[in-house]
């Protein structure tokens, strides 16, 4: 009850401050008579000498301020390539309407008269939001702040979203901030630093080629610091320290100039908070990007061949974390930009879980507690060069190198029909090197080349071991049983050379038209190797010999292809077709004979963009991939996946065909601050690859094979964000469908899920009063598999709260609530987490004293569920104490 008069109070005192203004609402055309879209309007008090409202005129011309009443204002209307139009109003206690008629004004570009910051303002393809105008002072980094724009979100994986896409490269001052990420400058920027944040729409790096190819889905965002920022070194220096021996140090420095940048992170904690997991790793491209595309051609590599253990949400049992990155830039000469970063992050985690596996064939349950000490060292180092000496000419080169050192001990107590204590050793030291050369050259305003090459080298070397009491395997494997313990090891390398190249030619027909050839290439080349051994209670070692238990496989795929696109603007939309030819060649080589598969293939692709606005479009994609697997899949003889499930690979495996479809829409009204965006893709797999299981209790024997099971898939993605004076509400639903097929026990088994998720919230956005953020997530997960059936739900509540008071006080609060049931009713979790942050600093003070609570609920775990063809699981996972910390902060 008391919670509800609270809300019931909140928002009474908002529409109290909404029932002293009027509005001034009008249209602004030119002497034509044809309304003007995008125009600024401003409105300044007279008397305070400050900006009031603002407002951007929609497609008609419409504009809306909304003005306090009793007082004059100075209105002013600017659009490049007209005169600036201003009127005096008085707000009285009633609405009005004023419209404006602009005149158009030859050669403004350097006559503009700046006279106030605009919030919001829409250059081409340029959103420019003044940080300024959306920060209420508690703000501490990037994050903090881009949560505050319209039509700006970062999601929880740190990521930063615009129009619901990810932003691909984050920019300072126009140079690379960690390119290939985002996640570490909405971590890592100080707020207090930010001048402007630029969107980039339609983003193309190469100027030559912008407006040549599709770059609808591109998103840059560049910041821009403030003066003081510039020329001058700032950052700032954290430390911490609280019961239980936990601390925090987290020293940052940053330098830009025209000339030069440089900025140095650091982290060192022992509370949770990872600045660069495992996942951000994987993901982490370094800018690099796939230059087949739009070919149609997807050949796999492999990757983390052993799946370790994840953190859910950076939450874990302990975790120890170091963590170091710095990343320059510098420009020698006007034609020549130099960049780049490195990467070092340590993470040691303790994990442990509770899990419940439901096996679908055999009807067997396994209940396991898992406990994991795992020790991750990732290392990635970057260099690029730009020579551009002038418009027509641009060349580029980068190297990426990745490797990271993996070690994980697992210890499970399995219980099913049988009991058994099982421990894990998992090591691998993957390593990576990544180069890129393109050159871009205009031999005319007709005639554009383009060539792309990029080489990949990649070792992996996973290593696997499995001591246990009971081994499920000894009918298959030749094992020593008259051992104390079954202690069975693995080892594997696949070692992958791919190189990927291709020229493009464009002619520019005209203005609105070009076409577009394609000759490539991709070569891919991979080398498998594995044994598994036995270790005997003498230490010695019994060697699994021949070609089930031994794999020595080379692999290699060529593809060459020829493309031909074109492009047209016709009214409103933009057609652009094409086909790519393919000639594959397919060979695996291995116990002593080659497998070899010629294939020509014919792939078509269509994008049409339908531009119903300046900011509002709906997109369709069309495109027929064929993609090939990795070299692991064609190893016949057997490989321990973990210590209950085996996999023999089939070395007669063909590729997949893949009918993709997308329709985008996409509105950004920045009338009323409306930001709409939603997302349907389908996919339809044919002769895709499938999963083959024999499943004997909670153990399984696994391979693949090509099927005419027609898999698809459909998901489905919305939000509506709008933006009510100070009030921000929003509204996201995330849907996917889909349904697969596989064999298990050699019948075909047909899985569909279904899962939803929905998220709601209402948000503040005061600069001298409390700011609420109150929202509810509804999650249903329904999966079934043959006659089984199951339905798992989350409802999540949360709010956020931030307050700056007396001056120099920050308080801030987060709070999740979480209610995981099922349809059954057997499982019924209630569990939260609350955080909450004080800090203390004087005005003009370097100095920050604060005091941070972390899960001060003490909650011990959360909930995860999950499905595929063989079973149903739920699981716990236990999640670090309750932590409080004091801290220290000085700016620089």
């Amino acid at each position: 009850m008391k919670n509800l008069l609270f809300l019931i109070t909140f928002f009474l005192v908002v529409a109290m401050g909404w029932a002293q203004e009027i509005s001034l609402t009008g249209t602004v055309k030119d002497s034509l008579g044809v309304g003007v879209d995008m125009a600024n309007v401003i409105a300044i008090n007279t008397q305070t000498k400050g900006l009031e409202s603002y407002g951007i005129t929609n497609h008609a011309g419409l504009y809306k301020l909304k003005l306090k009443s009793g007082f004059q204002y100075t209105v002013k209307v600017s659009y490049l390539g007209f005169k600036t139009e201003s009127f005096t109003f008085t707000a009285t206690d009633v609405d009005a309407v004023k419209d404006i008629v602009m005149q158009e004004q030859a050669a403004q570009l350097d006559e503009v008269e700046v006279t106030y910051e605009m919030p919001v303002s829409v250059k081409g393809d340029t959103i420019v939001y003044d940080t300024d105008s959306f920060v209420s002072g508690t703000e501490k980094k990037l994050k903090d702040v881009l949560e505050n724009l319209p039509g700006i979100e970062v999601n929880d994986d740190g990521q930063i979203e615009v129009e619901g896409k990810t932003v691909s490269k984050v920019m300072v001052e126009g140079k690379d901030f960690f390119d290939g990420d985002s996640k570490l400058a909405v971590e890592n920027i100080p707020a207090n630093a930010l001048s402007k944040v630029e969107v980039l729409r339609n983003f193309n790096e190469v100027s030559q080629m912008k407006g040549l190819t599709n770059d609808d889905d591109n998103v840059a965002l560049n910041i821009r610091l403030k003066e003081g920022k510039k020329n001058f070194w700032f950052g700032e220096i954290t430390a911490g320290y609280g019961p239980d021996d936990r601390y925090l140090a987290h020293p940052k420095l940053f330098y830009y100039s025209p000339k030069y940048s440089i900025n140095i992170i650091t982290d060192l904690n022992n509370i949770g908070e990872v600045p660069f997991t495992r996942n951000d790793y994987r993901n982490f491209t370094g800018g690099f990007r796939n230059i087949n595309s739009r070919g149609g051609s997807s050949i796999a590599t492999g990757a983390d061949g052993l799946g370790l253990s994840t953190t859910q949400n950076n939450r874990a049992n302990d975790i120890d974390t170091k963590f170091a990155a710095v990343n320059f830039s510098y420009a020698p000469t006007d034609g020549l930009d130099l960049s780049g970063f490195g990467i070092y992050s340590y993470t040691g985690t303790l994990m442990k879980s509770e899990r419940n596996t439901a096996y679908i064939a055999s009807n067997d349950v396994e209940n396991a507690t898992t406990n994991t000490d795992q020790t991750v060292h990732l290392g990635l180092v970057k260099l690029s060069a730009r020579y551009k000496p002038n418009a027509n000419f641009q060349l580029d080169y980068d190297g990426l190198l990745k490797q990271s050192d993996d070690n994980e001990v697992v210890d499970v107590l399995s219980i099913s029909d049988i009991t058994d204590e099982i421990s894990e050793v998992k090591e691998q030291k993957p390593l990576s090197v990544n180069q890129n050369l393109n050159i871009y050259y205009t031999l005319d305003e007709k005639n554009i080349f383009a060539v792309e090459a990029q080489h990949l080298y990649q070792d992996e070397d996973p290593f696997y071991e499995a001591i246990r009491n009971e081994f499920a395997f000894v009918d298959i494997f030749p094992v020593d049983e008259n051992q104390s313990l079954y202690n069975l090891n693995q080892s594997k390398n696949i070692v992958t050379n791919k190189v990927d190249a291709k020229v493009d030619y464009y002619r520019v027909l005209g203005s609105k038209s070009n076409i577009n050839f394609t000759l490539g290439t991709t070569q891919s080349h991979q080398n498998f190797n594995s044994d598994i051994f036995q270790v005997l209670d003498n230490e010695t070692t019994l060697d699994m010999m021949g070609s089930d238990f031994e794999n020595d496989v080379s692999f290699n795929v060529s593809d060459l292809y020829l493309g031909f696109h074109y492009k047209v603007i016709a009214g409103i939309f933009t057609f652009n077709p094409g086909v790519t030819l393919h000639q594959y060649n397919v060979k695996n080589e291995q116990l002593g004979s080659v497998v070899e598969d010629n294939l020509t293939s014919l792939l078509p692709d269509m994008y049409i963009n339908a531009q119903l606005k300046k900011s509002e479009n709906i997109r369709f994609n069309y495109r027929v991939t064929r993609s090939f697997t990795d070299v692991s899949n064609f190893a016949q003889g057997y490989v321990l996946n973990n210590y209950n499930s085996l996999y023999n690979g089939n070395r007669d495996l063909e590729s997949a065909l893949n009918h993709n479809l997308s329709l985008n829409f996409f509105s950004f009204n920045m009338f009323n601050f409306t930001n709409i965006f939603a997302n349907v893709a389908y996919t339809k797999r044919i002769d895709a690859l499938k999963n083959n299981a024999d499943i004997i209790g909670i153990n399984r024997v696994s391979t693949t094979i090509n099927s005419n099971f027609e898999d698809e898939s459909l998901t489905a993605n919305g939000r509506y964000e709008r933006t009510f004076g100070k009030i921000k509400a929003s509204a996201r639903a995330n849907v996917g469908w889909s349904t697969t097929n596989n064999l298990v026990d050699g019948q075909q088994r047909t899985s569909n899920s279904f899962t939803q998720n929905y998220t709601g919230a209402l948000s503040t956005n005061f600069k001298n009063a409390p700011n609420l953020e109150l929202g509810y997530r509804y999650t249903v997960n329904n999966y079934e598999n043959g006659n089984l059936e199951t339905t798992y739900y989350t409802s999540r509540p949360y709010a956020r709260f931030d307050a700056a008071f007396l001056k120099n006080f920050i308080f801030t609060v987060d709070y999740d609530y979480y209610n995981y049931t099922d349809k059954e009713n057997t499982i019924d979790n209630k569990y939260s987490f609350l955080e909450s942050n004080l800090t203390y600093q004087k005005k003009d003070s370097r100095w920050e004293y604060g005091i941070k609570g972390t899960n001060l609920l003490n909650t011990t775990t959360l909930n995860r569920d999950s499905t595929n063809d063989l079973f149903f699981t739920t699981q716990a996972y236990f999640v670090q104490p309750r932590y409080v910390l004091f801290s220290v902060k000085y700016d620089l």
